[in-house]
């Protein structure tokens, strides 16, 4: 009896993920492109603003990672951060590309060097990726402002690592971005880098919160000191909110989307 309840549960279960509907909206849409850089297909979702198809302008573009959990409950693991949902509230004159992440390949993807137990550090071919393959793409077929001042890269945990490492190693591409619950710790050589850079003139908002992990607000601090050394403190170039009672999950970053993306833009 157990086991036939069990049974019953499961394919309840299984029948309910199975059935869960798209929440993406219609101005969100998928294409994909191969990436010789990490040698596989990859699927990449677009938002674009409301008004899009009725205009002839130009917008900026945000370019983010994990992409299965920006738009749409039925793809992501834990729920999504309604990112399209958050734009079309503010009528944000922006195009997102969402990068889908690579399951298994995820953590090699957004890590820009090795750790010692979880391995990794694939990070420059997945830079190069979209930077030599799929910006232009974007760039030939969407009306984006391609410029670094209009450019944004934007992620959480390993996606805020690869983002940090991204605005600091192109500086020519990308002029701004998001850095929510960065996992510094995955290496030490991320501050090394910070250090050794030259002046950036990038605008980064970082996000933690209080309750990820132990050192997530130490490690956010101790990048932002070596970042306001870098340059002068007084351009405001960088904001860090610590949201109280804050986790490391999509809530924190659904919650905290809005006020990043007007921060940046």
């Amino acid at each position: 009896m157990q086991k036939i309840f069990i049974f019953i549960i499961t394919l309840f279960l299984s029948v309910t993920v199975y059935a869960q509907e798209s929440t993406a909206s219609a101005n969100v849409t998928t294409f994909e492109i191969f990436s010789p850089e990490l040698n596989v297909q990859k699927k990449i979702w677009i938002y674009l603003p409301k008004d899009y198809a009725t205009s002839t302008k130009k917008y900026p573009t945000i370019y983010m990672h994990d992409a299965q959990n920006l738009f749409d409950a039925k793809t992501s693991f834990v729920g999504e951060w309604e990112a399209d949902e958050t734009l079309n509230k503010m009528n944000a004159q922006l195009i997102v590309i969402g990068i889908e992440h690579g399951n298994d390949k995820r953590l090699d993807e957004l890590t820009p060097y090795q750790n010692e137990k979880y391995g990794g550090g694939n990070g420059d071919n997945y830079l190069e990726f979209i930077v030599k393959t799929l910006k232009p793409k974007v760039d030939s077929i969407y009306r984006t402002k391609s410029n670094p001042r209009n450019t944004a890269i934007f992620g959480s945990s390993l996606g805020g690592l690869i983002s940090f490492y991204g605005v600091l190693k192109y500086p020519e591409v990308f002029g701004k971005a998001g850095v929510f619950s960065p996992s510094f710790w995955f290496s030490d050589e991320i501050y090394t880098l910070m250090e050794q850079s030259e002046t950036t003139k990038a605008k980064i908002f970082f996000l933690s919160g209080d309750k990820e992990s132990e050192t997530m607000v130490s490690d956010l601090k101790k990048m932002e000191r070596l970042l306001d050394h870098n340059r002068c403190y007084c351009l405001k170039l960088n904001k860090t909110v610590i949201v109280k009672e804050g986790e490391h999950n999509e809530k924190l970053w659904r919650e905290n989307f809005e006020q990043a993306v007007k921060w940046l833009f």
